[in-house]
């Protein structure tokens, strides 16, 4: 559940809704999404797609059940719980702000972190996600950049 939201950027709501149907290979597929469009695709890395396809099997889950039947309560502390295993105030939407901002200083070009991964309809909301860029984060830019 975690990794869905810090590697796919998918935002908690989302994960608690998906079922096995909606999971095929390295695709999730969000039915009525917060955008208001009919569908959206979460992309995943493959070793969380492999974890995700693999608890589904030793679950047993049924093809149309949710994967995490869970409350948004009860997912919310589990987030606050595993933040406090390692020491810091974690929330929810901090997993979402973590797989945008890790990609995008991987290099990720700002139109895949905003459409695909974060599946904003405006650049400027994912912007506002990316937060101010330092001045030490820009220099080192504009240095690689320039060489």
């Amino acid at each position: 559940m975690l990794e869905l939201m810090a590697r796919g950027g998918m935002r908690v709501g989302e994960v608690l809704k998906i079922t096995p149907n909606d999971v095929e290979d390295r695709k999730i597929f969000i039915r009525d999404p917060k955008s208001g469009k009919e569908m959206e695709v979460v992309f995943i890395p493959k070793k969380v797609a492999d974890r995700l396809r693999e608890y589904i099997q030793d679950k047993r889950i049924k093809p149309d059940e949710r994967i995490f039947p869970i409350t948004y309560s009860g997912a919310r502390i589990i987030v606050i719980k595993a933040g406090q295993l390692v020491g810091v105030r974690l929330r929810p939407h901090d997993l979402r702000r973590h797989a945008a901002t890790f990609a995008s200083r991987a290099g990720t070009p700002l139109e895949i972190v905003s459409k695909i991964i974060l599946r904003h309809s405006n650049l400027s909301t994912t912007q506002r996600y990316l937060g101010k860029v330092s001045d030490i984060e820009a220099m080192r830019w504009i240095d690689s950049i320039h060489g």
